[in-house]
């Protein structure tokens, strides 16, 4: 009998632990999610001043100085970003509620003076931020506190991009490559479709995902050459990463002062967009990826992107990776894919998940942000792509704070102090 009792309290135990996630992620999502549409909504606001007002480029330098002086001010001009949340969620690190309003306004005036960046993985330190201060007013534990992180991250990726499915995973998958945080999935998956549905009863995502007409069904010859474009797509990863880290270094080295580095990185992707001739490559670039998967070809485009994001963040300004690197990964799919013989738009959406995922070490993830944003068909094609791409990327990546700890090419345990 006693034994029969504890065994009852066990499944007790289990179904008050879902009970208290599902109204703990439910209220994180729908928390995050408002801010998030509010967070959509600054950045669309700010996209169309620029558009109305190209002439609003001139502030890129006032605007670098403006975000650094922002977060001088706050006492957090030394933050590291996104990775800080990648360290709250591995090793229980605080994070501060101020992170919020700092990455909220910082990101907006990067995209009102036309900074190349993103806003999804700016989304990640909103999302985390808020739902730090949630779990620690609701004194949770440490280990709950990283789960709480979890949710806030998905709540808000799911929020901003409308793939809820990507947006769960990515948040396990992405700390630690090669462990994923399955007591999160639950709270993950809640927080991110109540976030979802939040920003879309607020009216996001009128328009899923990215139209692919000329996906193409498998086969040997297209087998082939999607393994062939995941290869490219690995290199082209690697020098997204390299130039992602190597600019902010150089700015360093040769600019001390924050404040003329973040002058002398505006002035500079200023002189890039007057070379240029029009803006294509400032913001983040989502209306430019669905007219390259419409029909357009840029054959510089990847090149370019990767270095007006790289000047742009690297000087100091606020804002993702995320669309940044998929703009790359379509813009090189595009060009490439056709000489390898694949359909136009169906190369760019290769190009878009296998970048991502060699960008980010996220396999998983990848082959849900193909579905969620390109359909089904196809997607065992996409899946080859990605994995190609993850095997041969090697171990670099956009976040310095992930770990690999499971070799890509072995199965053991990987040493990256020896890469």
């Amino acid at each position: 009998m006693s034994f029969l009792s504890e065994r009852v309290r066990g499944h007790l135990n289990e179904y008050r632990s879902l009970a208290k996630w599902l109204v703990y992620s439910c209220f994180i999502g729908a928390l995050v999610g408002l801010v998030a549409a509010a967070f959509h909504y600054g950045i669309h606001w700010a996209s169309l001043v620029r558009d109305q007002n190209p002439w609003i480029i001139l502030f890129l330098p006032l605007g670098g100085v403006a975000i650094i002086l922002l977060y001088r001010w706050c006492g957090m001009e030394k933050d590291r970003g996104t990775n800080l949340v990648l360290v709250a969620v591995r090793d229980a690190e605080r994070l501060k509620l101020r992170t919020a309003p700092l990455i909220f306004l910082s990101t907006i005036i990067t995209h009102l003076v036309g900074g190349s960046a993103g806003r999804e993985g700016a989304a990640l330190q909103l999302g985390a931020s808020l739902s730090a201060y949630a779990g620690q007013k609701l004194r949770l534990d440490e280990k709950d506190e990283r789960i709480v992180v979890m949710c806030g991250m998905a709540a808000a990726f799911s929020a901003l991009f409308g793939t809820p499915l990507t947006a769960a995973v990515f948040a396990m998958e992405v700390v630690t490559v090669g462990r994923m945080y399955y007591a999160a999935l639950v709270p993950c998956l809640a927080s991110s479709l109540v976030g979802y549905l939040t920003s879309q009863s607020l009216g996001l995502h009128m328009q899923d995902g990215y139209p692919v007409s000329d996906s193409l069904d498998l086969a040997v010859l297209p087998i082939l050459q999607a393994a062939a474009l995941g290869a490219l797509c690995a290199a082209l990863s690697i020098l997204f990463c390299k130039a992602m880290h190597t600019a902010p270094r150089l700015y360093a080295k040769y600019l001390p002062d924050p404040l003329l580095r973040a002058a002398v990185g505006g002035a500079l992707v200023l002189g890039l967009t007057l070379l240029a001739g029009d803006q294509t490559y400032n913001g983040a670039g989502d209306g430019v990826i669905r007219r390259m998967l419409a029909g357009d070809t840029i054959p510089e485009a990847f090149l370019l992107k990767i270095l007006f994001t790289a000047l742009t963040l690297g000087a100091g300004f606020r804002g993702g990776e995320i669309v940044p690197v998929l703009f790359t990964g379509c813009a090189f799919g595009v060009w490439a894919g056709p000489l390898l013989g694949l359909p136009h738009g169906f190369s760019g959406a290769l190009g878009m998940a296998a970048t991502f995922c060699g960008a980010t070490n996220c396999p998983l993830t990848s082959i849900l942000l193909a579905y969620e944003l390109f359909g089904g068909h196809g997607l065992t094609l996409y899946a080859l792509c990605i994995g190609v791409s993850y095997m041969l990327s090697g171990y670099h990546g956009l976040y310095s704070e992930q770990k690999i700890i499971y070799s890509k090419f072995r199965p053991e345990w990987v040493d990256m102090k020896a890469k």
